[in-house]
């Protein structure tokens, strides 16, 4: 009975997890301040504003690279994080390398 108790319990956890996750917002913007992507802690874009001066059709391709910086800095924060919260999972498991 406790392995099945261990294991209701694990799952109970990556579920609060998974909807702690949800409901975190990782932020991030680009060097100059004109490109902002927010996604929350399933990957998925909760927001993103473009500074009006980059909507010129002349700086298309600087839209287009600072979108893609911003959204990879993003994506890296955000899985930061769901990692960093399903260690404690991961942990109570006893697997290697968490």
């Amino acid at each position: 009975m406790s392995k099945i108790g261990d294991t209701m319990r694990l799952v109970k956890k990556a579920k609060e997890i998974q909807r702690e996750l949800k409901n975190t917002e990782i932020e991030a913007v680009s060097k100059d301040g004109q490109v902002k992507v927010v996604f929350n802690g399933e990957q998925h874009i909760k927001q993103l504003e473009i500074a009006e001066a980059l909507l010129d059709k002349t700086k298309k391709w600087e839209l287009e690279r600072e979108l893609i910086n911003v959204i990879g800095q993003a994506i890296s924060k955000s899985q930061a994080v769901a990692a960093e919260q399903m260690k404690a999972v991961a942990g109570d498991l006893n697997l290697p390398g968490f």
